[in-house]
């Protein structure tokens, strides 16, 4: 467990440079800074020792998730417009996770698992009555802007993270409902600051959710 925390901690690290940079608005600082957190992170949950999860299949579910949302980070920090594409990429990324949270833990049938359909619709209701607002927002802005051929991919982006939101919510790990919030609310930021208005602090406040809503998935695997 020594490479684990070590990698973990390098990762904490590593983010609060970043948040830094990204106040400062230091690009190049960022730059190396903001894969560096993913990095880290990929790297922490690979080395995870298999005794210290009963969530074996989902860890390297989330491995993948974690490679992918380093390639969408790469993506959205290029001086190009590579939107699409990084959306794309978290959004694989999402899907990856998703199919982690489906792994039951091993053996078959020990906590923690607490998929009920009672558990399923609350957390569907929750996540859409959430979700409605700042949706709404988005679209609009879109609209307005000339964006209309973002709609879409926006939109279907927009059920898969709260797809996986409403799984998080249902598998009897706080860390890993924790973690998912915290991307929900990390996107719903970035979406709004970048296509509804500034909002104070905005950047800041992305990375900062969305470091700690990674960091908290990886460790929802420990038991």
């Amino acid at each position: 467990m020594i490479a684990f925390w070590t990698l973990m901690a390098m990762a904490a690290g590593v983010a609060f440079v970043d948040w830094v940079a990204v106040a400062r608005d230091d690009a190049r600082l960022e730059y190396l800074a903001k894969p560096g957190v993913l990095v880290a992170l990929t790297a922490a949950c690979a080395v995870l020792p298999d005794h210290h999860t009963d969530l074996v299949d989902r860890k390297w579910w989330f491995v993948a998730a974690l490679v992918l949302c380093l390639a969408g980070d790469v993506l959205l920090m290029l001086p190009r417009d590579l939107f699409v594409a990084g959306l794309g990429a978290f959004l694989v990324g999402h899907l990856l996770y998703i199919g982690g949270l489906l792994q039951p833990p091993s053996p078959p049938g020990a906590p923690p698992f607490a998929f009920s359909t009672t558990g399923l619709v609350v957390a569907a209701v929750v996540a859409v009555a959430y979700g409605v607002a700042p949706a709404t927002l988005i679209f609009r802005a879109l609209v307005r802007d000339g964006q209309r051929a973002l709609v879409p991919p926006v939109a279907v982006y927009l059920v898969v993270i709260l797809t996986m939101a409403v799984l998080a919510a249902n598998v009897g790990v706080p860390m890993a409902l924790a973690g998912a919030a915290l991307f929900v609310g990390s996107d719903t930021i970035l979406a709004v600051n970048r296509f509804v208005r500034p909002l104070p602090h905005g950047n800041v406040a992305v990375h900062v959710t969305y470091h700690l809503a990674q960091g908290l998935l990886v460790l929802s695997l420990l038991h």
